[in-house]
């Protein structure tokens, strides 16, 4: 009996081993990350200032606190995605420039009240962890963070088996900012007889993808290799075109206390939803809708999908990035910093009396 006892616990120890599941039987592979880790950290390396604190790897990043240059410094913190964008990474295989366009889309949103980016964090989630595709959308991010001195200070990849399908992910990124005190633009000094300056976009940037894709792939039958004369490049090319980065032709201008008064970072919900956000109450923007050239992929759009006008203005930039008002006594003054910084500018139209919107004329 006693050795029929000893053959039954052998037999179940047994069993029990071949059942063990690991980590990686589940879909998490920890050896993966830590190789994508490596890689990453030389990335953010290659972002850091005199102000970084810390190295990645550490639970949280440190960033000095002091602005020698700032008398009364305000920070300013933002977070954004990329969206359906992705999906274009996916189907193409280029993964560097959503991860640039995150940097893009997150400076926009603290450049308007006239902040410089201090440090940058990203977000990666992801269903089958693949090294060279982290890396190559934290290349991306890299890149954008040196573009405007900004250190990458740290970030988190998910690994989450089940919840995104192999060969897709998610992105987010998350910017803190410094502007002084005297020198924030938000809008409040607008008034009836300013100018409207417009900076154009790249492109779609990381807005309306949803509308685009429908259009392009599932109506006209395009694929992501489809070359379209009108566009001058295949589908693909064209909707992976980066988010531009405004800083560099903006950053002589902001450092002239008053010489702005606001701006308008132009994303989902295009010039008509972003403008009216920095307008007082009692006063409108009025634009000359033939004062800028409307990119093609646009037109196309439109077109192929039977877009309605209110639609397209609505879902899209039309091809401006970037809306600057400013006194018309400061507008030539504008004008020539953004020529010394070759950075291309259309006088869109007026601010006049009015009730917090937009119109056409």
């Amino acid at each position: 009996m006693p050795n029929a006892r000893l053959k039954a616990e052998l037999r179940t120890r047994i069993s029990f081993i071949q059942l063990m599941t690991t980590y990686k039987d589940a879909g998490v592979d920890i050896d993966a990350a830590n190789h994508a880790t490596e890689r990453i950290k030389k990335l953010a390396r290659s972002t850091y200032n005199i102000n970084v604190l810390s190295d990645i790897g550490s639970f949280g990043g440190m960033f000095s606190g002091s602005f020698d240059d700032t008398r009364s410094p305000v920070l300013v913190a933002s977070c954004d995605g990329v969206g359906t964008k992705l999906k274009i990474a996916f189907e193409t295989g280029i993964h560097n420039t959503v991860g640039y366009d995150l940097v893009s889309a997150c400076i926009g949103d603290i450049l308007v009240q006239g902040a410089r980016p201090l440090f940058f964090l990203d977000y990666i989630a992801c269903g089958k962890l693949d090294p060279n595709t982290i890396t190559q959308i934290v290349e991306g991010i890299a890149s954008g963070c040196r573009d405007s001195d900004c250190a990458l200070l740290g970030g988190e990849t998910a690994e989450m088996p089940g919840f995104y399908q192999d060969g897709e992910y998610d992105i987010a990124g998350f910017i803190v900012g410094v502007v002084d005190k005297k020198k924030v633009i938000n809008g409040s000094r607008i008034t009836d007889g300013d100018v409207v300056i417009g900076i154009p976009s790249a492109g779609l940037h990381t807005n309306g993808y949803s509308l685009a894709r429908k259009v392009l792939f599932d109506v006209a039958g395009y694929k992501v290799n489809t070359h379209v004369d009108e566009l001058g490049c295949t589908v693909g090319e064209e909707l992976l075109k980066p988010h531009k980065n405004y800083l560099p032709g903006l950053s002589k201008v902001i450092e002239h206390e008053g010489a702005i008064k606001g701006m308008a970072h132009i994303t989902g919900g295009g010039l008509v939803e972003n403008i009216p956000r920095i307008l007082p109450h009692n006063v409108e923007v009025v634009i000359n809708q033939n004062s800028w050239p409307v990119p093609p992929v646009f037109n196309l759009i439109q077109r192929l999908g039977n877009v309605p006008h209110d639609d397209m203005m609505r879902t899209f930039n039309m091809g401006i990035g970037m809306v600057v008002i400013v006194h018309k006594g400061f507008a030539q003054f504008v004008i020539d910093q953004l020529d010394n910084a070759r950075e291309k500018h259309y006088v869109l139209g007026e601010v006049v009396s009015g009730i917090r919107s937009v119109r056409f004329v």
